[in-house]
């Protein structure tokens, strides 16, 4: 066994879901702090918040012993039941979440460890509050409280100057993903709902000049870098991918969990008819997450796959090209930027856009650009 820590975490929002942030810190056997910890994450709920904490804190415990004997300390019961195994987790960001502490766990665990998660009374979370409430005023705090030779271990050198290792950077080097979304069909032309159920048409020749110029960006964004290509099982991921992959001289892959959601017997429907003849059921195809037509699948059981794709091509490394839909982009910035499922139509995905994102195999990520045509 390591040396015993003590995390301390919590997180806040002001709207739930709201402007959001987290504290963490990291105690010694003594009770001296190792380690403070907050930073703000856009727009998220209260539990959101909260388990971003806890995996900052839990990370950082584990950087400073990685076979540590650590106490997670937290005032919401929610995510100290759940994380427990008391509790089931229903809400899909929560999944995500709590299978990142699960694998943090894991790996202090495997490392000959131990992780304890224990509710204590809000007054004495305060530590963790302070530094909660500093993540939602915009601030970034990670102050390393160790001796000089402590701080050298945990935080390398760059450019001959010491920095402090940010708690998102994981141990090693990201994984570099661009998310590029498939060129138009005729479908996309005529307005017309086209899941993975449907006629699965082709490219047009637009679709096609789509996929190419999104391959000349992609080639310009890698350079001369190896580039794994995934694209979905439908035609018009297929088609584009295979546009990128030659243009990069390599070979693609299908994943059919990048596949965009089954809109069952609404596939190939006109969104104007829709709108029109049945809007209350349309918006709850948009705004309802577990709503489903018949024969098709909701919005969650789309998040479920696409988020277990994601899983799989973080853990590829190097980087990597994703041919896919605008809801499985829109799934993964969701979970990679904490936002509430009303937010995330906010983020425009143009036919043939690039996404890039920066992730590491701890679950954390930074979004680099955004819809890049």
């Amino acid at each position: 066994m390591g040396r015993t820590l003590r995390v301390e975490a919590d997180g806040g929002s002001r709207g739930n879901p709201g402007v959001a942030g987290y504290g963490a810190l990291v105690r010694d056997e003594a009770g001296t702090v190792l380690v403070e910890l907050a930073a703000p994450i856009g727009t998220a709920s209260n539990n959101v918040a909260e388990y971003r904490g806890m995996l900052a804190g839990l990370e950082a415990a584990h950087r400073i012993s990685a076979d540590a004997e650590v106490v997670v300390a937290m005032d919401s019961q929610l995510v100290v039941e759940q994380m427990a195994g008391r509790w089931k987790v229903k809400h899909p960001d929560m999944r995500a979440l709590a299978q990142q502490g699960r694998d943090l766990v894991a790996r202090i665990v495997d490392a000959g460890g131990s992780v304890d998660f224990v509710w204590v009374p809000r007054a004495d979370n305060s530590a963790a509050d302070a530094l909660s409430n500093r993540g939602m005023d915009g601030d970034e705090v990670e102050d390393w409280h160790a001796d000089e030779q402590e701080r050298d271990d945990l935080a390398p050198s760059r450019d001959g100057e010491q920095e402090p290792a940010r708690p998102w950077s994981g141990r090693g080097t990201p994984t570099r993903v661009v998310l590029v979304r498939h060129g138009v069909t005729a479908f996309t032309e005529q307005g017309r709902l086209d899941g993975r159920g449907g006629s699965d048409p082709d490219l047009t020749d637009a679709g096609r000049r789509q996929a190419q110029r999104a391959a000349e960006l992609v080639a310009g964004l890698v350079g001369d870098d190896p580039v794994q290509v995934v694209t979905s099982d439908l035609a018009r991921a297929r088609q584009t991918g295979a546009v990128i992959a030659e243009q990069l001289g390599t070979a693609t892959e299908v994943d059919r969990d990048w596949d965009e959601q089954s809109f069952g017997d609404w596939d190939g429907a006109a969104v104007r008819d829709l709108v029109k003849d049945a809007a209350e059921d349309f918006r709850a195809l948009r705004d309802d997450r577990g709503y489903a037509r018949p024969g098709g699948e909701s919005h969650d059981e789309m998040v479920e796959r696409v988020l277990g794709a994601w899983e799989r091509v973080v853990a590829r490394g190097g980087t990597v090209v994703v041919a896919s839909h605008r809801k499985p982009i829109l799934a993964v910035l969701g979970l990679v930027l904490g936002l509430p499922h009303e937010s995330m139509w906010r983020i425009a995905g143009s036919p043939g856009s690039l996404t890039g994102i920066e992730a590491w195999p701890d679950g954390q990520a930074v979004v680099a650009f955004t819809n890049r045509t």
